[in-house]
C-alpha cells in the first residue's frame, strides 16, 4: 500500500527577494502533505470534528536541497516510518516534476527533505493521547523503511 503523491505548482507570492521559494513556503507545501497523509490514515475533518483528536507535528528537520522557481511543479512523496501508541513518525520528499506525469525522482533528486515526529492530541483535553486502532491499523500498513537520510541531526559548526 503507497500514499498518493502530494502535488503543488509554486505560486509568484511564494517567491522571495533571491528569486526562489522562500523557506515559509517548503514549510506549507509539507504542511499540505501531512494533510494528506491525515487524511488518507482516516484523521480526515469528520474525524477531527468527531473525536476533537489531531495529529501535531512536535519535532521537523528540514533539509532545504535546491533552488526552486516560479512555476515549478511540485510533488510530495510521503513515507511513513512508524505510528505507536501516539506517535507518528514520517517522512516527506519534495521533487520538481517536469513531465505529463508527476513521478518523483524522474527528473532528479529531491529539492528538499523533511523528517517529521507528531503527536495524536486530544484538543480538548490538551495532551497526547493514543491512536484509535483504525488509524494505528492504517499508519501500520503504510510502514517502510527510513531513507538513509532520515535521523541525522543538524551538523555542528566546526
Amino acid at each position: 500500500m503507497s500514499l498518493p503523491l502530494f502535488c503543488e505548482t509554486v505560486r509568484p507570492e511564494w517567491i522571495d527577494y533571491n528569486g526562489h521559494m522562500s523557506e515559509a513556503f517548503y514549510v506549507l507545501v509539507f504542511g499540505y502533505a501531512t494533510d494528506a497523509l491525515m487524511e488518507r490514515t482516516g484523521m480526515d475533518a469528520a474525524y477531527r470534528k468527531s473525536t476533537g483528536c489531531s495529529l501535531y507535528t512536535v519535532e521537523s528537520h528540514i533539509r532545504y536541497l535546491r533552488d526552486v522557481p516560479e512555476g515549478a511543479r511540485l510533488a510530495v512523496l510521503t513515507r511513513v516510518l512508524g505510528a505507536a501508541g501516539k506517535r507518528a513518525r514520517f517522512t516527506h520528499e519534495m521533487y520538481v516534476v517536469t513531465g505529463p506525469r508527476a513521478e518523483p525522482g524522474a527528473d532528479g533528486d529531491p529539492v528538499a527533505t523533511t523528517e517529521l515526529l507528531a503527536l495524536h492530541v486530544d484538543q480538548e483535553a490538551g495532551r497526547a493521547t493514543p491512536f484509535p486502532d483504525s488509524v494505528r491499523e492504517c499508519l501500520a500498513a503504510l510502514t517502510e523503511p527510513p531513507p538513509w537520510w532520515a535521523g541525522r541531526s543538524v551538523a555542528p559548526v566546526a
